[in-house]
């Protein structure tokens, strides 16, 4: 299947609009959200699992399957889609963000990034174009470049270098795609993946307004909007995502990445944005709460010991239509891992019920 972005239908109100992104293994209805596979698996989920609740895209972390179990024993395998059996679309990020965050175990330069392992102290060095040999391996669909994130609050000229690194790397990774003499990408390993670009500048407008600009110029068939949605107000982040989707080329999917929270992710489809990640669906899930149009709720409190009605009368989960409140909460409080699974699925469904209804909406 040819990878291309159609959008079917649009606002009139807002810069909100339905598409579908057509890849190798299938097609994305968008808006959508992406559950997060870090390691090749949804925490506490089986594939089958995913595929049950309507997920139609995976997100799977380059950082963490790049240092376990490594990129070329997948690749052996026969690629991500074979080693973890999904055959519907998977995204990887880079792994710029995990490395990033390493603050005290990495050093940056204008080559790439070099780090120490969290899982045995191993020395390693991450290049934009070592980022993209590895994503290959694993056969994505969409992968990402590597790109420099900030964290919140921090400096402008802290912000301004890392746009300027961010674009260099770009550029750097679109030659290594279009250049036939790689050593380490052949035009044939990369014609089933799409490089989408990846706009950075924190919460400064002029910076913002910048990096989309640049990013946008090299003709991406995507992109990604990074360095969003840690720590800074609701209202920052709405804004460069206005300043943002202003500039990128309508005719192109927008990744708003890392934004999870259903009030971040409605308000972010008004500004045009189309594919969401985040680990708060099963994060919630882990620690007891399942979620609902009213908020996310404690499976732990009391009123539920005797409550034998669904998680969610409305919903059409495994969970729900299966088991009560009353016997998750007594899962939960026995330290029975099906709890953490049975709330994941609700959680995960709920988001995918959110999206179809947000699609319905526009």
């Amino acid at each position: 299947m040819e990878y291309r972005f159609e959008i079917t239908k649009k606002s009139a109100k807002t810069k909100a609009r339905v598409g579908k992104l057509h890849t190798p293994h299938g097609v994305i209805n968008t808006p959508a959200f992406l559950p997060i596979g870090t390691q090749g698996t949804v925490k506490a989920m089986t594939m089958r699992d995913i595929d049950e609740i309507g997920a139609e895209i995976l997100l799977c972390n380059t950082y963490h399957l790049f240092l376990r179990p490594g990129h070329e024993l997948i690749r052996e395998a026969g690629g991500l889609h074979k080693f973890i059996n999904w055959d519907k679309p998977i995204l990887t990020d880079s792994g710029g963000f995990q490395v990033f965050s390493l603050s005290q175990m990495r050093k940056v330069t204008d080559e790439g990034v070099e780090f120490t392992s969290h899982v045995d102290g191993s020395k390693h060095f991450l290049s934009p174009e070592k980022v993209l040999e590895i994503q290959t391996a694993f056969g994505s669909d969409i992968m990402m470049p590597l790109d420099e994130c900030v964290g919140y609050p921090c400096k402008k000229k802290e912000a301004e270098e890392a746009v300027k690194r961010t674009t260099r790397w770009a550029k750097r990774s679109k030659s290594e795609i279009l250049n036939t003499k790689s050593e380490t990408i052949s035009k044939s390993q990369i014609q089933n993946s799409k490089l989408f670009g990846i706009v950075q500048g924190s919460t400064y407008k002029d910076l913002r307004k910048r990096s989309a600009e640049e990013i946008a110029a090299l003709d991406f068939p995507g992109y990604a909007i990074g360095g969003l949605s840690v720590g800074e107000p609701q209202a920052e982040m709405f804004e460069m995502l206005d300043v943002v989707t202003d500039i990128l080329p309508e005719k192109a999917p927008r990744h708003l990445m890392g934004v999870g929270y259903a009030s971040d992710i409605l308000g972010a489809v008004k500004l045009g944005a189309d594919l969401f990640d985040c680990v708060i669906p099963t994060r919630l899930a882990r620690h007891g709460s399942f979620l609902t149009y009213e908020g996310k709720i404690s499976i732990r409190l009391n009123k539920f010991e005797k409550d034998f009605t669904p998680i969610d009368p409305d919903c059409d989960c495994y969970a729900c239509r299966n088991f009560t409140r009353a016997y998750i909460r007594h899962l939960f409080w026995a330290r029975e891992i099906t709890a953490m699974h049975l709330l994941t699925v609700h959680n995960l469904r709920f988001y995918m019920r959110m999206m179809a209804k947000v699609r319905a909406d526009i």
